[in-house]
């Protein structure tokens, strides 16, 4: 009797990188719904009909990207790809599946100065205000997940609170390592059992290479950054990759204290931008071309979109390879548990500070405003529409209210 890719754990066989960039290309047109969302194409497409791996293995995969910092399913995306084809194949996935939502992101970003008149502004104003929806459900999904008792809810009031005094990436970061100890103290975690299913083709010199490299950057670029405006963007956009735990949405307050505060991008544009990146398929992080391309002062353009998409990727990718070889050993790990517990709770509550500003205070300027991001919210979490179609009522509601006056 033939196994099924449900109850199997052995690996299918190997494919080819253009195999991979094929089936990722797809998922990169198609996938709407933010990284939750992504992860259950993934699997609909890969392990049902395709068969590459294991529904056992895939959850392996899913709870490790989910466990790290960085964009969980273009970490699941590359792992795939690697499992597939190798290092081309995880350089094709990762390719495929992110090409199509930062080129529409590029071309906004290039196009945004061309839209003049009362519906082409409105229309940009309503981006902003979907961005309060979107986050607004972000923060309300996570934190039924993330904040289940009282006391992770009391560590995400306690970053929202930290936050108040001490603003910008400085507090975010604080916020994030107070959270790790205070999830130490708590020692909710319990570990996990072995899996051993996740096979890829990393070894143990190539981990601590991307580990060793990981780090470098992450102390090193900051001590580069005065030495000119290249290496500030890298800087900026490597440390906020660094430190994205608990999905997509957590990158929006860490890449405003970089961008918005500096001066790089102002307030409506960072917003505008955002809203955008929710009516693309494809991850999140592609917001990151829009950034690059958007910026000043220079590089921006197309080299700044390539620039600050690379950054924001790598971090997550680097530790993804770092951490393969060892994830079997440390998932067992109780204490590593609680703090990333403790992690997670407070990720809520920067994403909760993050909603009240920027988002609300840039994007809310009266009750026609307040009434446009009720609707969106209640479509996305009610009607449960599509968010690209709440992106489409947003941006026509806001030509709507511009044309009135």
């Amino acid at each position: 009797m033939t196994a099924t890719p449900e109850t199997t754990s052995q690996p299918a066989p190997r494919g080819t990188a253009g195999e991979v960039f094929a089936a990722f290309l797809k998922l990169g047109l198609t996938s709407f719904g933010g990284p939750v969302a992504h992860l259950g194409y993934f699997r609909d497409e890969l392990v049902t009909r395709r068969g590459w791996l294991s529904d056992r293995a895939y959850a392996d995969l899913v709870a490790l990207c989910q466990f790290l910092p960085g964009p969980a399913s273009s970490q699941v995306g590359f792992a795939l790809g690697m499992m597939r084809g190798g290092w081309l194949g995880g350089l094709a996935a990762f390719a495929a599946f992110t090409a199509p939502s930062a080129l529409l992101l590029l071309a906004v970003a290039l196009g945004a100065g061309a839209i003049t008149g009362p519906i082409g502004t409105g229309a940009l104003e309503g981006l902003k205000i979907v961005a309060v929806a979107i986050v607004a459900q972000a923060v309300m999904g996570m934190a039924a997940s993330l904040c289940p008792d009282r006391a992770r809810a009391s560590i995400a009031v306690g970053a929202v609170a930290l936050l108040a005094v001490v603003p910008g990436a400085a507090g975010m970061v604080s916020a994030i390592a107070l959270g790790m100890l205070a999830g130490l103290a708590l020692g909710r975690g319990t570990g996990a059992p072995p899996g051993g299913d996740v096979a890829v083709p990393v070894g143990r010199g190539a981990a601590l290479a991307a580990l060793a490299a990981f780090a470098a950057l992450l102390v090193a670029l900051p001590l580069l950054a005065g030495l000119g405006q290249t290496l500030a963007l890298l800087d900026a956009f490597y440390r906020s990759g660094a430190l994205v735990f608990g999905g997509g949405h957590v990158v929006l307050p860490l890449l405003q204290a970089e961008t918005v505060a500096p001066g790089w991008v102002t307030a409506d544009a960072f917003l505008a931008g955002y809203g955008a990146a929710q009516a693309v398929p494809g991850p999140l992080f592609t917001f990151a071309a829009y950034l690059g391309a958007v910026l000043e002062p220079a590089p921006n353009g197309l080299a700044g979109a390539a620039l600050a998409l690379g950054a924001l990727f790598l971090p997550g990718f680097l530790i993804l390879i770092g951490v393969l070889p060892f994830w079997d050993r440390f998932r067992r790990m109780a204490r590593a548990q609680s703090a990333m517990q403790g992690a997670n709770a407070a990720v809520v509550g920067i994403l909760g500070a993050a909603l009240y500003t920027p988002v609300f205070t840039s994007a809310v300027g009266d009750l026609r405003d307040l009434a446009l991001a009720l609707l969106c919210f209640v479509l996305l979490t009610q009607w449960k529409a599509p968010p690209w179609a709440v992106v489409a009522v947003a941006a026509t509601g806001g030509a709507g209210l511009a044309l009135a006056g």
